[in-house]
């Protein structure tokens, strides 16, 4: 059961950023941290694929409308990168949960987040200032890199904190639903209001061309 938490956080983790994820877990299992990493997450060539994605995404994600296209696109890499670091640890502590049931919690776990990531990015990218995606997603990797480290010496704490982020995350994005809803017909009145304005430039001189001698007779 001591793996189920750490599966979890994960889990969470993942769907907000798996190659941090990876990377964190490698390091730490390769430098002797934590015992319950298994060997191939500390292989170099997995600890160097994971670096430069990592790094790539880290720009990515601080970027206006490229974070929500780079979301889009790992919509199917997330959960399946946390079901895949899930079955691993079940697979290296094979005692406590299956790996099929470690791959679906961990893929579940990480869709949800996901979900609730591009979601709220979404609902940031609205707002016509820069700043507030670079702020949220520093605190996004904060986050990872705090509870994934964590729950390797407290897991069930972990898993606790990410219960808690999800369940507020799920609750926000309902709020911001409704802010994407509002951006999105802002922006179908704006070009349609630029089509009204170019078809009536194109009409008018039509209009006075033809209208004007017929009305002075």
């Amino acid at each position: 059961m001591s793996i189920i938490p750490l599966i979890f956080t994960s889990g969470w983790a993942s769907g907000i950023n798996a190659y941090a994820v990876v990377l964190l877990l490698g390091l730490l299992g390769r430098f002797g941290v934590a015992d319950s990493v298994p060997p191939v997450l500390e292989r170099p060539d997995v600890l160097i694929a994971a670096t430069v994605l990592f790094l790539l995404e880290a720009v990515a994600d601080k970027i206006p409308y490229l974070d929500s296209a780079w979301d889009a696109v790992h919509t199917a890499i997330r959960p399946v990168a946390g079901a895949t670091v899930a079955a691993l640890l079940a697979s290296h502590d094979p005692g406590s949960l299956g790996t099929v049931a470690a791959g679906a919690m961990g893929g579940t776990t990480a869709l949800l987040s996901h979900a609730v990531k591009a979601s709220l990015r979404m609902a940031v990218n609205t707002s016509p200032e820069p700043a507030s995606n670079i702020g949220i997603s520093l605190a996004e990797d904060l986050s990872v890199a705090g509870l994934v480290t964590l729950a390797v010496f407290h897991p069930w704490l972990a898993a606790s904190i990410a219960s808690v982020l999800l369940v507020i995350g799920l609750v926000l994005v309902w709020f911001a639903v409704s802010r994407i809803r509002r951006f999105l017909a802002r922006r179908r009145d704006r070009r349609a209001a630029r089509a009204a304005g170019r078809t009536a430039a194109t009409a008018g001189p039509a209009g006075s061309r033809y209208g004007g001698p017929t009305g002075a007779r």
